[in-house]
Formats: structure tokens, sequence, C-alpha cells
């Protein structure tokens, strides 16, 4: 989480590669896919999400942090992950 929160697409690769929980909350309900979507990274929140991140999953999920903070440009991004 904290990883993809500091924009560190390599450590969070690396996370990935030797089994990191993709769907871990912490205490406020947050994801490492929803700390992504609200930093606007592309790149790692398409690596969660290919390694198999669940985009409803927690309080403050993806979808509910693009309503909150208005990050429409990233619906888009969720939604290929999500209709197929």
């Amino acid at each position: 989480m904290l990883a993809a929160y500091h924009d560190q697409a390599e450590l969070v690769r690396g996370l990935l590669e030797r089994g990191a929980e993709t769907d871990r909350e912490n205490d406020r309900g947050q994801t490492a896919v929803g700390c992504a979507v609200f930093r606007q990274n592309e790149e790692i929140t398409r690596l969660l999400l290919e390694a198999g991140a669940d985009v409803h999953r927690g309080r403050q999920n993806p979808y509910a942090v693009i309503e909150v903070f208005g990050i429409e440009g990233m619906r888009s991004l969720l939604d290929e992950y999500t209709s197929s």
C-alpha cells in the first residue's frame, strides 16, 4: 500500500512478484489499488489490477475514491478490468 501511495512502481512490481496480497486493507478500509487511483498512477493501478486486485474491496475502494475526489479520468481504467 505504501509503495503504491508513494508511486514506487518497481517496488510494487517486486512485491507482487513475491506474492504480496493485492487486497489487504488497512484500518481505514484502504487498499493499494485505491491508493494508486488516488495518486492517479495508471502504471501501478494496472499492475495491481493485472495481479487480481478487487476494485470493490474496502470502505474506500477505488470507485469511492473516484467519487469523493472527482478523479473521473481513472474510472475508464478501472472499467477496463471490471467489464471483462
